[in-house]
């Protein structure tokens, strides 16, 4: 071997090799391989490789499906990838749970990879939040684990993710606030068969340059030596400047978009790109520069041994086992049972919105890895509904701040927040809004932990206002609570109180799993008629409550003659029930859910089947609803004790809630409504 030629170019040649030994014999094995639809690197080897082999333990990395090569570069055997293309139980990053090149690794000495979906560009968001979340550790102090490390953050994508929404954001913020992230675009000219002149304007190049602030690089991805000096650059520029960049990288596509979508469908470009071959390139530059054939030759031979060895291992592996089905579908939350002081004595009674406030407050207090952050929650306004008035000024404006209107960030960024340490509480400033913030909840935030297999929980706590209130029309007033809590693997809070909202906002803050709170803006203030039991006094600052256990807000005995009842219900519903039970008096029972996410079985049925009949509650339309699915609960598991069918009353079906105060009252649910259907049920 020549003296001057760098380890890493040896080390790059015998990963190349081995990256195109395992396509060739995913390849010639395709009865078996394709069992599961997969991609490669071919093509793009060069600059996965100059990158990976650069970074460090404590740097993040965020790949993608064709990143096969990268995960070999950080340290991965070809036996490790194999284990989880053929879906085996001891796939280090999933356990089976998730496709080929679908890295979550948490390895002391390699960098750390948080789970991220297989939803195209999805990732960008969660990688910016955790260069948002290192930005956010340097400045408060806290970087004892890394030492004089300055990690970084590389989110490895494809030039057709580019023309993503949410990468805008993801640009947008990392410009903006200068987080240190670098942006690794891989264009092979392809999205999946649509070519980039039938998809793109323009290059991820000239997306990028519109955002001021983020520095961007060109680089030929197929040259090794070209690619690894310029990765090497930017890396020294970002771990000193901690300004973000873009690299990207022009690369040929050798292989299939996936094994299940095969190039010769669609390619006719195959000659042309065949001519960029990476590989071939990097041999004959170390041919020139005094490498002998013969050790080239050598590691080649190795890394096919290597690579044919590791399949005959993997094939012998021991699948999942049924049992494995159920593991780690949440992470265990420390919150078990109710603790501390609920209603502390000589303290007046508080508006609901404060008891919420107090409660940030005491938690930004108390931790410094908590912040808060989302539309207009900085020092200027406090929240729309003042219910982060004054934390600014307190905690300053690098823990409580103002985001742009991205709710998709918002909610995606406390992935990457949770990833680096940190405890994220974000708001979606009304339930309306959280549907651009949806894809990053069910994707990458409700998945982490179960996908990972219990590596990475992502934990965070996402305030939503919620529900109809004085004339604020379609956009202002919606509820959305049956959609959520058909997202398997967060929590879903919507208490009807101010000490259960603070019990509940401080048990969510200990709980590693994504919580959404639920907070009625109606119940805010209590100023409804009827809704003044919303004000409570304050518990103290150790009370919490755990999830899955509702309170009966009302209590009724069961009498012999089956003239009693329960109601269900949770936020504004528990009032327009205790106005109605006035009219029963001692015969109506009404049972606070509190949270939906996982909501009291065990509760709901025993007083049930004490009063052999139930009313559900809810502010939603009714048909295919939370409300309508806990009533087939009841009805199925109560069946032999109900002396009445189940009913659910909500509010009138129609596709939004109307701006004038007028039609809003006549849709929505009241105390008169939910009298009539109490009458009905007893009368049964």
């Amino acid at each position: 071997m020549s003296k001057n030629i760098h380890p890493s170019l040896l080390k790059a040649y015998t990963l190349m090799a081995t990256a195109k030994a395992m396509t060739d014999l995913f390849e010639a094995n395709r009865d078996v391989t394709q069992t599961y639809v997969h991609a490669t690197s071919r093509g793009h080897e060069a600059i996965q490789l100059a990158c990976s082999l650069q970074l460090k333990s404590v740097d993040y990395l965020y790949p993608y499906y064709r990143d096969d090569a990268m995960l070999l570069g950080i340290g991965m055997r070809p036996y490790d990838l194999m284990l989880q293309l053929l879906a085996k139980r001891d796939d280090p990053f999933s356990g089976g749970r998730t496709y080929y090149s679908h890295p979550s690794l948490r390895d002391d000495d390699k960098p750390k990879i948080p789970h991220q979906s297989s939803a195209t560009g999805m990732q960008a968001i969660p990688a910016a939040g955790a260069a948002m979340g290192i930005q956010y550790r340097e400045k408060q102090g806290l970087t004892q684990e890394w030492g004089d490390e300055k990690p970084v953050v590389v989110c490895s994508i494809g030039d057709a993710a580019m023309t993503e929404g949410e990468i805008s954001e993801a640009l947008q913020m990392a410009a903006l606030k200068q987080f240190p992230l670098l942006m690794l675009v891989q264009d092979n000219g392809w999205d999946i068969s649509a070519s980039a002149a039938e998809t793109r304007s323009g290059s991820a190049v000239d997306y990028a340059k519109g955002f001021k602030g983020l520095n961007v690089v060109q680089v030929d991805g197929s040259d090794f030596n070209a690619s690894f000096h310029a990765v090497r650059e930017v890396l020294k520029n970002m771990r000193k400047t901690r300004q973000p960049y873009l690299i990207h990288a022009k690369v040929p596509l050798l292989n299939h978009h996936t094994s299940g979508v095969r190039m010769e469908w669609y390619r006719d470009d195959l000659e042309e790109h065949g001519k960029r071959d990476p590989f071939p390139k990097l041999h004959a530059f170390l041919l020139d520069e005094g490498v002998a054939l013969s050790e080239l030759e050598s590691l080649v031979s190795q890394a096919e041994k290597t690579v044919a060895e590791d399949y005959a291992l993997a094939l012998e592996a021991e699948d999942p086992r049924p049992e494995d089905l159920f593991t780690h579908r949440y992470a265990p939350t420390p919150v078990t049972e109710e603790k501390g002081e609920r209603t502390p004595v000589n303290r007046e009674k508080t508006v609901m919105v404060d008891s919420a406030l107090f409660a940030i407050r005491e938690i930004l207090a108390a931790h410094p890895e908590a912040l808060l952050y989302g539309q207009d929650v900085g020092r200027r306004l406090g929240g729309v509904f003042r219910e982060a008035a004054t934390l600014a000024q307190q905690f300053g404006d690098d823990r409580v701040f103002n985001t742009p209107i991205q709710e998709a960030f918002i909610v995606g960024s406390t992935v990457g927040m949770s990833a680096v340490g940190l405890k994220p509480i974000v708001e979606v400033q009304f339930a309306d809004y959280i549907w651009p913030g949806l894809n990053q909840l069910f994707t990458e935030l409700s998945r982490s932990y179960y996908l990972s297999n219990g590596k990475w929980a992502a934990s965070a706590v996402i305030r939503v206002p919620i529900g109809a209130y004085g004339g604020g029309g379609p956009y202002h007033s919606s509820s959305v609570e049956s959609v959520l809590t058909n997202i398997r693997g967060i929590k879903v809070a919507y208490p009807s109180t101010g000490a259960d909202l603070k019990g509940l906002m401080k048990a969510a803050y200990a709980d590693p799993n994504p919580v959404v709170i639920l907070e009625h803006k109606g119940l805010y203030w209590s100023k409804i008629p009827g809704t003044e039991g919303a004000k409570t006094v304050e518990p103290d600052a150790d009370y919490v409550i755990p999830f899955g256990k509702g309170r009966i807000a009302l209590e009724a005995r069961p009498h012999p003659d089956g003239s009693s009842l329960c109601v269900v219900t949770y936020g504004r519903g528990v009032y327009w029930a205790a106005e109605a039970a006035k009219h029963f008096e001692g015969r109506v029972e009404i049972i606070d859910l509190r949270t939906l996410l996982p909501w009291d079985e065990a509760l709901v049925m025993e007083r049930v089947t004490a009063h052999h009949r139930a009313l559900v509650v809810t502010e939603e339309p009714v048909v295919n609803t939370f409300a309508q699915a806990v009533a087939g609960k009841i009805q199925s598991e109560c069946f032999r004790a109900l002396d009445a069918p189940v009913r659910v009353i909500g509010s009138e079906d129609t596709p939004a809630i109307p701006l004038n105060k007028i039609l809003e009252a006549a849709l929505l649910p009241n105390a008169d409504k939910v009298r009539l259907a109490i009458e009905g049920l007893l009368a049964y």
